[in-house]
């Protein structure tokens, strides 16, 4: 049974789970359906929802929350970590349908030693350009499950008011000790792409 997270809140993820060593992370996110305006609205696409590109990243920080390097940042671009411990489904563009819209696969026990925290973003891909934000978003969460049993261990449903907001930064894995948490964060920011996002851990 899966432990609902509250925002603010942090969990063990490990300890309750011994021998826990591969999570996959999942990430979904619908788009708000407009509302249909008459024949104007039908023949403007009116009744269908935006269409909003999210992606969802991963963000390996070290001590003191500073990325070391590039490489340390893991999103459509560059799919799988350099030691292989966190692979990256790959880019959904529309978000629609039920479920994960992107997946994280997370082996704990290969995450180096120096790597302290990993930091789950979903941002609108060009989303200044494009006049988007996180309004035009709903039904985000995201979710850690135990490939091997299919048992879903944590969920966490963003329900905050993100009009305005372009990243989210969703939630953390970090170590405490020989074991890894979780924390429910749920905290937008008016970041315009997720280069800057990881400015600001730089």
């Amino acid at each position: 049974m899966a432990i609902n997270l509250q925002k603010g809140q942090r969990v063990d993820l490990t300890k309750g789970n011994p021998g826990l060593t591969k999570i996959m992370v999942g990430l979904g996110w619908d788009p708000v359906q407009q509302k249909s305006g008459g024949l104007l609205g039908s023949l403007f696409g009116g009744g269908s929802g935006a269409n909003v590109d999210c992606d969802a990243s991963v963000i390996c920080l070290s001590e003191n929350d500073k990325v070391l390097s590039n490489s340390d940042v893991i999103y459509f671009g560059n799919l799988k970590s350099k030691d292989g411990s966190i692979q990256h489904s790959g880019d959904n563009l529309t978000g629609d349908g039920d479920g994960d819209d992107e997946q994280v696969h997370v082996d704990l026990s290969r995450v180096p030693a120096n790597i302290q925290k990993l930091v789950f973003v979903v941002n609108i891909y060009d989303a200044v350009k494009r006049k988007q934000h996180f309004g035009m978003i709903q039904n985000a969460f995201i979710r850690i499950v135990n490939p091997n049993t299919n048992a879903s261990l944590i969920h966490y449903n963003l329900t905050d008011d993100y009009s305005g907001k372009t990243s989210l930064i969703v939630g953390e894995l970090y170590r405490h000790g020989q074991e890894w948490k979780f924390a429910a964060v749920g905290t937008g920011t008016a970041a315009g792409s997720l280069g800057e996002v990881v400015k600001s851990f730089s």
